[in-house]
């Protein structure tokens, strides 16, 4: 049984060869703050490909901007055609990010990455470059209290509390979400290394994960849970350490790419 699952992006050739994907975005030409509805296919060989669900949807559409100060999670809904459709509103102009995280049937999990370019006005955001290890969403306070002990080539823990008027929240306190107490997407600041983990049960914390991190740098992190009906996204910037090299590692690391 795994105990973690992680979900790295693979834009070898060879992986992403095996499907051809499209989006087609109406109006072709994308606006800031107007609705923008994207249809996604997914084919090979010019036949559309039959997807699993995993975590409760076919897509998992994770949309940030080029800088990594806006994220979204949203997933398109199979249209009688084979393809995918989902609105958005991107907030900026810009260029943006769009990893999409699916399963073949009878294939292994895949995390594909396109771009596209949003048109308007920039706003301004000042570059991310320090940690962040504590966030705050509604009446919620999260802290990722081993922020500053995160190191490559090692089974990489992630140790989460939640705070409501100073009382701790536990495990019980979270309504599941998309199969799982909670959800979080790693990306980095410099080559856009993605990570899609899922958190596994701990007494000990709310949220509790454990992943495989290949390279060291600043990341952006949003930790997403669910409670009293709402969703809730904390977001963190973590700097990742280089760790010893550790040649098994890989061996006892369940990874679904």
């Amino acid at each position: 049984m795994n105990t973690h699952h992680n979900h790295h992006v693979d834009q070898s050739p060879t992986e992403d060869a095996k499907f051809d994907i499209n989006i087609v975005s109406h109006p072709q030409r994308i606006e800031a703050g107007k609705t923008t509805h994207l249809s996604i296919s997914i084919t090979k060989n010019g036949k559309n490909v039959d997807l699993e669900i995993v975590h409760e949807m076919k897509i998992h559409l994770l949309i940030m901007n080029e800088d990594l100060s806006w994220f979204d999670h949203i997933h398109p809904e199979e249209q009688p055609d084979g393809t995918y459709s989902v609105t958005e509103i991107f907030p900026t102009a810009g260029n943006y990010l769009l990893f999409m995280d699916y399963r073949a049937s009878h294939a292994a999990g895949h995390v594909h990455l396109k771009h596209l370019a949003v048109y308007g006005n920039p706003i301004f955001q000042p570059a991310i470059h320090e940690p962040k290890l504590i966030s705050t969403s509604g009446d919620y306070t999260v802290r990722l209290l081993n922020g500053n002990d995160l190191r490559t080539n090692q089974n990489q823990r992630l140790q989460f509390t939640i705070e409501k008027a100073g009382n701790a929240l536990l495990e019980k306190d979270l309504q599941p979400y998309l199969g799982a107490n909670a959800h979080i997407v790693m990306v980095g600041k410099t080559d856009y290394d993605f990570l899609h983990i899922h958190p596994v049960a701990d007494r000990r914390f709310p949220i509790y994960a454990e992943t495989h991190m290949d390279k060291p740098g600043l990341y952006r992190m949003w930790v997403q849970f669910k409670i009293e009906g709402n969703i809730h996204t904390a977001d963190f910037t973590v700097s990742v350490s280089p760790g010893e090299t550790q040649h098994n590692n890989h061996q006892q690391h369940h990874q679904h790419a």
